[in-house]
């Protein structure tokens, strides 16, 4: 066989790649030959290029002994070691990388990073913005300003959202300002970043409307835990189950994540204050 280009012309370059393997795997003819089984005058003579007609069985043996395609002895085709193909967009979006100068890579290289750090961080539920319920100033758990009563209990001061959040049907939640109250100072409080006032009787009997809740920031919740939700821009207070938010009340069925464009958990709720 005489190995040629695809317009039929005559080529020796399939020496050069292979003596250029041989190289870099450091295997002499001796030991070529001994892995492909030719001899090694016809393979000294193959890769003098003196060979008239080589075999394509011994191409074949030659490409399996330095672990590389016929494609690429022969024609200096590249064999794809990723196993995959990329899509017409993906090569206009490879060409336009290229295009670019130093500076371009280096922000499409970091802003690549930084998603593929987030797909790697696993959630219950990705919340596709920030929190949307943010108190300004946030009250410190470290630094909490304690207030002494006239009772001599310790009190601390929670921003309150006026605005319900829904334990039924949800409502909106675009109030801008918080009321700040104070709570009395205890383990459970003193974990909260602000409190809530609920509507609606979806979490009965345990909660009830008018009921208001200690809430701890956090975008990410365990199976069975009671959260925050904002779902399209409505707050609901719900049991998180994984694909779906839960109801106490029996009355109430379950809400399909799946059914909303928006989702993202506002916080964990982890406690109530008392009736007075």
């Amino acid at each position: 066989m005489e190995p040629k280009t695809e317009k039929g012309e005559i080529t020796v370059d399939y020496i050069k790649r292979i003596k250029k393997i041989k190289s870099e795997m450091k295997i002499t003819n001796d030991e070529l030959a001994e892995k492909t089984g030719i001899p090694v005058g016809t393979l000294s003579k193959i890769l003098a290029g003196i060979s008239e007609s080589p075999k394509l069985c011994n191409f074949v043996a030659i490409c399996e002994a330095l672990n590389c395609s016929l494609d690429y002895i022969m024609y200096g085709i590249e064999e794809n070691k990723n196993n995959y193909t990329l899509t017409a967009s993906e090569m206009d979006m490879v060409e336009t990388y290229r295009a670019l100068d130093d500076r371009g890579r280096e922000t499409v290289d970091a802003l690549l990073q930084k998603e593929e750090q987030l797909v790697a961080v696993p959630r219950r539920v990705m919340p596709k913005t920030a929190r949307i319920l943010r108190p300004e100033p946030l009250k410190s758990r470290l630094a909490a300003a304690y207030e002494e009563s006239d009772n001599g209990f310790a009190r601390i001061p929670l921003p309150l959202y006026d605005l319900p959040v829904s334990a039924g049907v949800g409502v909106a939640l675009d109030a801008d300002t918080a009321e700040e109250i104070m709570v009395a100072s205890t383990a459970t409080s003193r974990e909260a970043d602000f409190a809530l006032r609920i509507s609606g009787n979806s979490m009965e009997p345990r909660y009830r409307d008018g009921d208001i809740l200690l809430v701890q920031e956090t975008d990410t919740l365990e199976f069975g835990e009671l959260g925050i939700f904002i779902l399209d821009g409505c707050g609901y207070f719900k049991i998180f189950g994984g694909d779906r938010l839960r109801s106490l009340n029996a009355d109430y069925g379950d809400i399909l994540l799946k059914d909303f464009d928006d989702v993202r958990i506002a916080g964990r709720v982890i406690g109530k204050l008392k009736r007075r």
